[in-house]
């Protein structure tokens, strides 16, 4: 299935959020969940006033969220702790406290340390079942 990417940013004073992969969609909030509701809006008013419709919006597709890792640490700082991360990742919660208020920027190899660490542990919760 055709995935449209949206990426969200943290910017100095608010939430970017647009189309990697198809130009002329955007949004921006004060929270991620902001952003994502006017990129999502944004669609709308793109597919209701587009006069060609590109292919990556032809038929069937799925929106793909794709955070840099300041902004993903703030939003689903709510839910998983920096303890937890540090768990998951391996990251101390000093280091990853600096990523989250944006006083340090993690390098390539982090960024994808974290990233892979995430999906091992949410494949990890995806075999979990439970028993009555």
């Amino acid at each position: 299935m055709k995935k449209l990417k949206i990426i969200i940013e943290k910017s100095c004073d608010y939430y970017d959020a647009y189309a990697e992969n198809c130009a002329g969609i955007n949004g921006a909030g004060e929270t991620v969940e902001a952003a994502k509701a006017d990129v999502l809006e944004g669609l709308k008013i793109f597919l209701e006033t587009s006069k060609k419709i590109p292919p990556i919006l032809a038929g069937d597709y799925e929106i793909e969220y794709v955070y840099d890792v300041q902004s993903f640490l703030k939003y689903y700082g709510k839910v998983l702790s920096k303890s937890g991360l540090e768990q998951i990742t391996g990251i101390n919660q000093k280091q990853l406290g600096h990523y989250a208020n944006g006083n340090k920027k993690p390098r390539p190899v982090t960024v994808k340390k974290i990233e892979v660490s995430l999906k091992n542990f949410a494949n990890e919760l995806h075999q979990v079942s439970f028993c009555s």
